[in-house]
């Protein structure tokens, strides 16, 4: 990557993070009605630090990984069934952060604080287990496409599931209502991971056709996305 790339990919990059960032606090705090919610600040704290190591981490050791996963979101597919997709799939990671906050704001559930400290375990859990899908894999684009020299990658992870990042994901998914105590969140978790049953099926058919030796590792590859159920 030449040095003019990589400055361009700084920029991407920063300017992506502070406004995921900001992104996030402003879902957490504004439906809540207050800045008194020290669930939502503990919840941005955590994701703000583990979202950036591992961010750090790709800009150190895969700069070509990075710039996979910048490239996100409905515009950035290129297949309209995978744009529909991404759709569903931002509305419904806007449910999983403003649902929880109007839960906090009107006190429809009691979490005991232990509940959601486990909630912010679950994150940094969950990010850690990403990490070990980008070392392993250096093909994990934010969109659904197959490079040039894209091979199938079988080992660590993936020997277990199919789609460990997803399955990854899962664990922050589920975290996250709790974390910022509400119950009443697990409702868009569970709405979350229909959409990524849904992409998950379709990036396989895809996959199926476009990446040699893909079928053959589903069929040594049983499960999905969880080991031992689906």
């Amino acid at each position: 990557m030449t040095k003019s790339l990589k400055t361009k990919l700084a920029i991407r990059t920063i300017f992506g993070f502070i406004f995921l960032i900001l992104l996030i606090g402003i879902l957490l705090m504004l439906p809540a009605g207050t800045l008194d919610y020290w669930q939502g600040w503990g919840y941005l704290a955590v994701l703000t630090t583990v979202s950036g190591l591992i961010t750090a981490y790709l800009w150190r050791k895969d700069p070509k990984l990075l710039e996979r996963r910048v490239r996100a979101g409905p515009v950035a597919e290129k297949e309209s069934s995978q744009k529909l997709i991404q759709v569903f799939a931002s509305l419904a990671f806007l449910g999983l952060m403003i649902l929880p906050t109007l839960d906090h704001r009107f006190g429809w559930s009691r979490v005991p604080s232990f509940i959601e400290i486990a909630g912010d375990a679950f994150v940094v859990l969950s990010y850690y287990l990403i990490w070990l899908v980008f070392k392993e894999n250096s093909f994990s684009a934010a969109t659904i496409e197959v490079a040039a020299d894209q091979r199938v990658i079988s080992t660590g992870p993936y020997a277990i599931v199919r789609h460990p990042m997803y399955a990854s994901a899962l664990i922050m998914i589920f975290g996250t209502p709790l974390a910022l105590g509400s119950w009443w969140g697990l409702l868009m978790s569970v709405a979350m991971t229909l959409v990524i049953v849904w992409r998950l099926l379709d990036e396989e058919e895809f996959l199926a056709r476009n990446l040699p030796g893909y079928e053959e590792y589903c069929r040594k590859v049983r499960y999905h996305l969880v080991p031992l159920i689906w």
